[in-house]
Order: C-alpha cells, then structure tokens, then sequence
C-alpha cells in the first residue's frame, strides 16, 4: 500500500463522520497534490499523503497543544507514520507563525526537517482549496481565514504575519508548474 493511500484511509476514518466539512477540504488538498506529481518526482507521493492528512491535528484523537499542525504531526509519530510526513503535515501553511503566537516554537523542533519546496508545495494546495472542498485562489482564501477568525484570533494575527511568505511559497510553486509546463510543451 502507497503510503498516500494509507494516509488517505486513516484521514477518512479520522475526519469523514466526526468533520465532515475539514474532510471536503481534505480531499481537494489531496486532488491539488495530484496536479503536482509533475513538479515533485519521488516526493509525489509524500505530498499526497501530507495533503491528505494535513488536517489530522483537527481530531478527537489526535488534539493535544490546540495548535492542529503540531497535533496532526504528534498524532502521526505516535502511530508510527514516516517522520518525513510527520514533519510535512507539522509544518504546513503557517504552522511556525501560529506555534509562535502561542509559545509552541520549539515543539516544531521535534520534527525532521524537510524540504523547503515539499512544504511549500503543502501550503500551495491548502491554499489553493476552500474550507468546503472547492478549488480557490490562494489570496482569497487567506482573505477567508482572515474574515473567519477576526483581528483577536491568535490564527489572524499569524496569517497577517505569515501572509507576504505564504504568497511567496505559493508563487514559487506557480513557477515551478510554469517552468514544468514549458519543458513538457
């Protein structure tokens, strides 16, 4: 079994009844990371399972600091996951902006460090899908997550500080799909 359909059967289990809305963006997370296969050569199939499970920290099972990233990347260690995915779902989107809001820098430490482009590539698809599962621009996406939480939400305060890094990740992403495209052509 690939370990992207692993973590595809175990998200299910996880968030399909109990979230049914965070398994909806789940899934269009995942279909963003199939698009990138192209871009990814063998961490392909890493990404797909991180896009998968990058919301796991979101379960019953698995909340612990309240910091979803941290707890989705915790959850995954204790049950044995690759340390790589552990680290990609750990750090995704703005995980180190939101651990330093709320004194939780150092718990991303425990995490294996990962390539720059595996989390970039995590955060462009997170980004690029709407809490309820459609395909979504990234800038208005961030728009929502600002608009959701509002100006006291230790979220708001680290995605307006994470916002001008995220846009970069996601344009790095975007290059890297043009520069794909034109080498294909």
């Amino acid at each position: 079994m690939s370990l992207s359909s692993w973590a595809y059967d175990l998200t299910e289990g996880l968030l399909a009844n109990d979230l049914p809305t965070r398994w909806a963006h789940s899934q269009q997370v995942y279909r963003q990371a199939l698009n990138l296969a192209p871009i990814l050569g063998h961490d392909a199939d890493l990404l797909a399972a991180a896009a998968i499970a990058h919301d796991v920290g979101y379960a019953d099972a698995a909340v612990n600091t309240g910091q979803h990233m941290i707890d989705g990347g915790r959850y995954l260690q204790a049950i044995g996951a690759d340390p790589r995915l552990c680290a990609v779902v750990a750090l995704h989107t703005s995980s180190p902006w939101e651990a330093a809001e709320l004194g939780l820098s150092e718990a991303l430490n425990e995490f294996a460090p990962v390539s720059g482009h595996l989390v970039d590539a995590i955060t462009y698809c997170d980004l690029s899908s709407s809490p309820d599962g459609r395909p979504v621009e990234p800038e208005d996406r961030l728009e929502e997550v600002l608009e959701r939480y509002g100006p006291g939400h230790v979220v708001f305060r680290a995605v307006s500080a994470a916002r001008p890094e995220l846009l970069r990740m996601v344009q790095r992403i975007r290059d890297s799909i043009a520069v794909a495209s034109t080498a294909r052509a």
